[in-house]
């Protein structure tokens, strides 16, 4: 049983409401102060020590993270039941490569800033500022906190998805879908006969406002494979995310997501409960993307793909062209253990109604996708993993949006940017309420 001394309790509550009164000198509260009994710390200081595994080196980042470089074996990863005799992947996978190229369109091209291409796709993380690194055979892990756990709704709640975030292609009739506690979206999709086994797409990364510390905005892709209105559902999800419940600031983050129950007791975000298992020892899952678009001015990108190893069939993630991050162990799911059957892209947001109205909380950039380049956000080169490891431009994409007057999607095709989508909005304004 872990104790805390009493001397170390009162600092530590000391600590925490200088913390919280801090966040409450910002526009947004991140975290409402109460008492918090000696138990529940216990609890907490518990599962923490759990999940942040002893480092070999320690990083602090000049936005407040601190990253640690955990051996490689140590990870979480290997707590899970499934994955006690797990080993490693240490043969490469072959990386889908494009059955067509692009053209380029220089019109476009000039004003997008890929972050992708940034020495090697790390420079855009906060951490590596100071040039230092995780040593060889480490992954870089961001620590988790006692008061990230304390903004969460409980300690079964940390790192977790709520049920109700459910991916929508399926669920446009689900009552909380567009209830007073329901996300909202923003999606392009595809699916159905077509055997899918992997996803790409180029996000544009923006810094939208959150109203409520409890709600969020997320740009993502799904993997997915089940059914939508069981328990059985399986996703895999990659993209960027702002959620102040989660990491505290106002930041988008790259961000991870497993289940393979349908958001039940499977999976989390990022590295916060066993499962993803991580080789790349220079991208932190978690940690803040930098710089951020802005309206009429430069526009920042970053790529991600997701897709099964044809040999040994888990799902990896690559960062960029060829920035193999980690994968997901077959071993995890059950109906992704063959292949997926959909794919979605796109936006999501949490409308908690917090004062009777519509939320104010952005997605995307907080423009709709009508307005386009340079004003809205945008997903470009959406791609698809076929039964030969070859990635095509998507096909028969269709598109999605609850509340169109609060945001909404314009899909296209180009030479240069293929299948993409604008997509966004403001939340609440005179048409959304």
């Amino acid at each position: 049983m872990v104790r805390i001394k009493k001397k170390d309790q009162c600092f530590l509550l000391l600590v925490l409401c200088l913390f919280f009164v801090m966040c409450e000198s910002h526009n947004l509260n991140y975290t409402k102060y109460k008492q918090v009994s000696n138990m529940r710390l216990e609890r907490i200081q518990r599962h923490l020590d759990r999940i942040n595994k002893p480092p070999l080196f320690t990083i602090q980042s000049p936005d407040g993270d601190t990253i640690d470089c955990v051996h490689k074996r140590k990870q979480p990863a290997f707590d899970h039941p499934l994955l006690k005799n797990h080993k490693i992947q240490k043969i490469p996978p072959e990386i889908p490569k494009l059955k067509t190229s692009v053209k380029t369109d220089p019109m476009m091209s000039r004003d997008v800033v890929s972050n992708n291409s940034k020495s090697g796709g790390v420079d855009w993380q906060l951490w590596h500022q100071n040039g230092t690194r995780c040593p060889a055979g480490t992954v870089p892990i961001r620590r988790s906190e006692v008061h990230d756990v304390l903004r969460a709704k409980s300690l079964y709640d940390f790192g977790k998805k709520k049920r109700h975030g459910l991916p929508i292609a399926r669920r446009v009739d689900a009552p909380d879908v567009v209830s007073g506690n329901g996300h909202e979206h923003a999606i392009a999709y595809t699916g159905g006969s077509e055997e899918i086994y992997g996803a790409k797409a180029t996000i544009n990364v923006w810094e939208p406002s959150i109203e409520v510390v409890n709600e969020f905005s997320l740009s993502q892709i799904w993997v997915l494979s089940g059914s939508f209105d069981g328990s059985d559902l399986n996703s895999i999800e990659a993209g960027w995310q702002v959620s102040p419940e989660l990491y505290g600031d106002s930041r988008p983050r790259l961000f991870t997501y497993w289940t393979s129950d349908s958001y039940q007791a499977t999976g989390c975000y990022n590295l916060l409960c066993s499962g993803f298992v991580q080789t790349n020892s220079r991208i932190a899952i978690g940690a803040a993307i930098s710089p951020v678009s802005s309206v009429e001015g430069s526009q920042y990108d970053v790529t991600i793909l997701i897709w099964k190893d044809p040999k040994l069939g888990n799902w990896w993630m690559v960062f960029g062209d060829n920035t193999l991050v980690g994968y997901w162990p077959a071993e995890l799911f059950t109906h992704l253990a063959e292949r997926a059957t959909m794919v979605e892209w796109g936006g999501e947001i949490v409308n908690s109604r917090a004062n009777g109205e519509h939320t104010s909380t952005q997605m995307g950039s907080g423009h709709f996708g009508d307005d386009g380049f340079r004003k809205a956000s945008y997903f470009r080169n959406l791609e698809i993993v076929d039964s030969d490891n070859s990635l095509s431009s998507a096909q028969d994409i269709s598109i999605l949006a609850e509340n169109t007057n609060c945001y909404n999607i314009k899909n296209a095709y180009s030479s240069e940017w293929g299948a993409h989508f604008y997509y966004g909005g403001p939340g609440r304004n005179p048409q959304c309420n």
